[in-house]
């Protein structure tokens, strides 16, 4: 199972954009993209257009790898309805990013290790796959031994950061229900990305 473990402020630099949602803002004093004199763009090729996109998507969801989302995205064709959609409700569904959404974890990173540690369950029962998807019902929560680690005591009192709209709460119980599957405007991204684009990006890879 891999797990990015490079420097992640370079990369919410790269995007301009605080992406992995940390206390702590990469660009309060470092506004600039990294590199010398902020690395002067250059007008980017289709191709290049595509991958800038498909690097912020990766970012986003906690550094996936390329065969993490290829595989998304496989599974995303095979669904009825618009693969563009279905394909962005696929990984915002990831378990990883649920008990992030949940405010169980401070970052994406933070709940990735959360999973994969074995401190969390869904509908009572550990699950340590981070790709797990999470379905319209089920109840996402932090094991009872787990509950007073400072990491999770720490995002649990952030009421900076919302829960959306697709998800219900349940505090004192260091929970979270999926009451829907999430519907495009109730994803919230902290960067602009272009979803069709990346799919046809993934189309010429399969």
């Amino acid at each position: 199972m891999s797990r990015y473990t490079g420097p992640k402020n370079r990369v919410a630099r790269k995007f301009g954009a605080n992406i992995f949602g940390r206390a702590r803002n990469p660009l309060l004093h470092k506004p600039n993209p990294p590199g010398m004199h902020g690395a002067k763009r250059k007008k980017q090729s289709d191709y290049g257009l595509q991958l800038a996109e498909k690097q912020k998507l990766c970012a986003v969801y906690g550094m996936l790898t390329q065969k993490q989302l290829l595989k998304a995205y496989k599974t995303a064709l095979q669904h009825p309805g618009n693969t563009a959609h279905n394909f962005l409700q696929l990984l915002e569904c990831r378990l990883d990013n649920i008990v992030f959404r949940l405010r169980l974890a401070p970052t994406i990173f933070a709940a990735q290790q959360l999973v994969a540690h074995g401190h969390i369950l869904v509908d009572g029962k550990k699950v340590d796959r981070r790709s797990f998807q999470v379905q319209t019902g089920m109840v996402v929560s932090i094991k009872e031994k787990s509950r007073k680690m400072k990491t999770i005591l720490a995002a649990k009192s952030n009421s900076s950061r919302e829960v959306p709209s697709y998800l219900a709460l349940m505090e004192d119980n260091f929970a979270g229900k999926m009451e829907m599957l999430p519907e495009g405007d109730q994803i919230s991204l902290p960067i602009l990305i272009n979803i069709p684009i990346i799919c046809e990006f993934l189309a010429h890879t399969t």
